[in-house]
């Protein structure tokens, strides 16, 4: 039997340990994480998913920081051409149980890169939708609501103020469908897929649902909120036929006098807006950026430079 040698143990002592680096005037990954998760706190995530610190050296120094959607190889790629010491996505690279990271798959090689580039990823998922000034918050705030409140309260509460999935306010001037459908358009970063609307284009529109991300699972609090329109993600066929046809039925019940409530809609409610997913999820991005370099500064008198990918990272690139 071989015993390991002096020199084997000299080889082996670095491979956990941290090596502080660069400038010492910059924050270290640890501090740009606790940022981070005191913003989006790891708490509010679902049950079932995983976000935060994915690859990196806590004690590495930080000085360039880049935001993206989705961690995709080209993503991946102009982060390590901007020289980005950590990478913030919104969407996990590790969703689903991963078995391994070898360079056979494209998870694997994504990780390599990063490590051999020195490039950390901290992902922030539903933990920053549901997080005040998150995802939804932004989406609802680029599209003009105010008195705004969570579509699906959580029992917690951040700084003062309720959180939750989506967001529900009002439009400061009605307008109509179709013209509320296209400042949405006009809003988002382009992209193949555009913008699809099912209802009465004409309709007035004043109260607003959002929800970023797939959002079927929850028009039955979308139809509790009683809103003329929700606008979210991934929408399928069948689950907004039958909801609108729904929404179609009881309205001429309730126009006809035959069933109570709706006084205050125009057209059957509510409206659906679809989104591309990686578009609306992208508003967050300059909060995230802005909010992560002011507590920076107000907590370790430290600046940093961040830049936002502008990278399409929607899936379908033709439409015919």
């Amino acid at each position: 039997m071989n015993h390991a040698g002096p020199d084997t143990d000299r080889v082996r002592k670095p491979t956990l340990g941290f090596s502080q680096q660069g400038d010492e005037g910059q924050p270290i990954l640890s501090q740009v994480v606790e940022i981070l998760e005191s913003l989006y706190p790891l708490e509010y995530a679902e049950s079932w998913d995983a976000p935060g610190l994915i690859v990196g050296d806590l004690s590495r120094r930080i000085s360039r920081v880049m935001f993206a959607v989705d961690p995709t190889i080209d993503v991946v790629d102009e982060a390590i051409r901007h020289h980005a010491d950590v990478l913030i996505t919104h969407h996990p690279l590790l969703f689903r149980a991963v078995h391994e990271v070898s360079g056979l798959g494209f998870r694997g090689g994504i990780i390599n890169a990063l490590v051999r580039n020195n490039c950390a990823l901290w992902v922030g998922h539903t933990n920053a939708d549901v997080a005040y000034r998150g995802v939804a918050h932004s989406a609802a705030d680029a599209f003009g609501l105010v008195n705004q409140h969570p579509l699906v309260p959580s029992d917690m509460q951040q700084h003062g103020h309720d959180i939750g999935l989506g967001r529900v306010g009002t439009l400061s001037k009605p307008q109509t469908l179709r013209n509320f459908a296209t400042a949405i358009a006009h809003k988002l970063p382009k992209t193949n897929a555009g913008v699809q609307v099912c209802g009465e284009l004409d309709a007035m529109v004043h109260t607003v649902a959002i929800l970023p991300g797939s959002g079927d699972s929850c028009f039955d609090e979308v139809r509790s909120s009683d809103v003329d329109v929700y606008v979210t993600s991934d929408l399928r066929h069948h689950p907004v036929t039958d909801a609108y046809q729904q929404s179609r039925y009881e309205f001429m019940l309730k126009s006809s006098g035959y069933i109570p409530g709706g006084e205050h809609h125009t057209a059957p409610f509510p409206a659906f807006i679809n989104t591309p997913h990686s578009a609306i999820e992208h508003l967050w991005l300059e909060r995230a950026a802005v909010d992560l370099q002011e507590a920076l500064k107000r907590h370790h008198q430290r600046s940093i430079t961040i830049y936002t990918s502008t990278l399409n990272t929607d899936p379908w690139n033709l439409r015919l």
